[in-house]
């Protein structure tokens, strides 16, 4: 989750470009505000000045126009207002803390809220952050609302350490989008996050990374939550072999030991079709068949080969044998085997005809790879989303079926 320092890096940029609105107002000609000649001559040359991008002779031309005696209100407002916007494009912070201050004293309304947030910006920049809060205060009372303005809010929560405040005001904005049926701002989400695991709040912390995944499924968010997964309150380690899958349907299963651990879990479960299948996609990728380690890969690779035809030769009379149970756990089991085979029709009608058999000894499970069956074999999306969204197991079958319906439905 993003820190006070990655905060402050995504936001300076857009504090360096905080005064070009600024700017465009200031660039007005002078002679059309009523300036004395002496004044108004200055000011006009540092407005093409700038124009022209030379930021520090505008400043002096600005200089220039502020050492006429006698300046009037309205003269002395325009010329701070010129000197604001060369010192901002000069990188002269102080002297555009100083005009800006004077700016603010004579306007109002809409253009002090302007005002106060350009100074909020250039006091954030010297990393004053009390003046920057106080300032941006100033912005917020006068109907200030612009996205630097909300950027600065939460840079400036994130820089005071109150997580508190940080969690709620995010949690707000994410309740108040999901109410109006509006997809949560991203950078909400975060901050939420990023709050709730630094007040160790972890079920909270897990839940809204559940909703990055849910609105923007990239794979540092799968790569958190997977990770969190397996060690959630009253998850089974059964379901290990899922997460991997998940992990490599989310394209986040990348080292050799994980595809050398997805294989041999596979082949552990009964269902060294997918455990080959594994395998191959391992040498595809170049991090099974090299190195040091080459040769024990190849042995599992001969292994999964011969079990799967074993397999093959055998799962019709462990069909037979499934029909006569009682129970249909084995018809599910061999339904699902066929399926890691890509023979989606008949394990489909097994893992079907199992559910409806009763006396499953894990029904939630069966609910799980019935939705995995239909979401693999590709015919009906809708139908397995439906299914997925049925699973409602508390040993880890539920949190697993929503991930699917994460992968299914993008």
């Amino acid at each position: 989750m993003k820190t006070t320092r990655a905060a402050w890096g995504s936001l300076s940029t857009a504090l360096a470009t905080a005064g070009l609105a600024l700017l465009t107002a200031m660039s007005a000609p002078a002679h059309a505000q009523g300036m004395r000649a002496e004044v108004g001559k200055p000011l006009q040359q540092a407005g093409e000045l700038l124009r022209q991008g030379k930021a520090r002779e505008a400043l002096a031309k600005a200089r220039e126009a502020e050492g006429v005696a006698g300046l009037t209100a309205a003269e002395r407002l325009t010329v701070n207002k010129m000197k604001a916007a060369a010192a901002q494009r000069a990188g002269d912070l102080p002297a555009a803390i100083q005009a800006l201050e004077v700016v603010a004293g004579g306007v109002s309304g809409a253009e002090l809220g302007q005002v106060a947030e350009q100074l909020a910006s250039a006091h954030a920049q010297q990393r004053n952050n009390p003046k920057a809060s106080e300032w941006l205060a100033k912005a917020v009372a006068a109907g200030n609302n612009s996205p630097t303005v909300r950027q600065l809010q939460q840079y400036l929560q994130s820089a005071s350490g109150d997580f508190n405040a940080i969690a709620r005001d995010a949690g707000a904005a994410v309740a108040a989008a999901e109410q109006a049926g509006r997809r949560p701002d991203e950078g909400d989400l975060l901050r939420l996050a990023d709050a709730q695991q630094r007040l160790g709040q972890t079920s909270a912390y897990v839940a809204t990374l559940e909703k990055l995944l849910l609105n923007y499924p990239k794979k540092d968010y799968w790569s958190a939550y997977l990770g969190r997964l397996p060690r959630k309150a009253g998850f089974n380690p059964r379901y290990e072999l899922d997460v991997l899958r998940l992990r490599l349907a989310s394209g986040t299963l990348s080292k050799t030991e994980e595809y050398m651990e997805m294989a041999q879990l596979a082949l552990q479960a009964g269902l060294p079709a997918e455990a080959l299948r594994i395998v191959e996609q391992g040498y595809r990728a170049g991090v099974l068949g090299a190195g040091a380690e080459a040769a024990r890969h190849q042995r599992l690779r001969d292994l999964a080969t011969k079990q799967a035809g074993d397999a093959k030769a055998a799962i019709a009379g462990q069909a037979a044998e499934a029909a006569g149970d009682k129970e249909g756990d084995r018809l599910v089991q061999v339904g699902f085997a066929h399926v890691s085979m890509g023979e989606f029709d008949r394990g489909l009608q097994l893992i079907q005809q199992g559910i409806a058999k009763g006396g499953l000894k894990r029904p939630d499970e069966a609910q799980l790879r019935l939705g995995m069956a239909q979401l693999q074999s590709g015919k009906n999306r809708a139908q397995a989303i439906a299914t997925l969204r049925g699973v409602k197991g508390k040993d880890g079958t539920a949190d697993i079926a929503r991930l699917w319906t994460i992968v299914g439905g993008s």
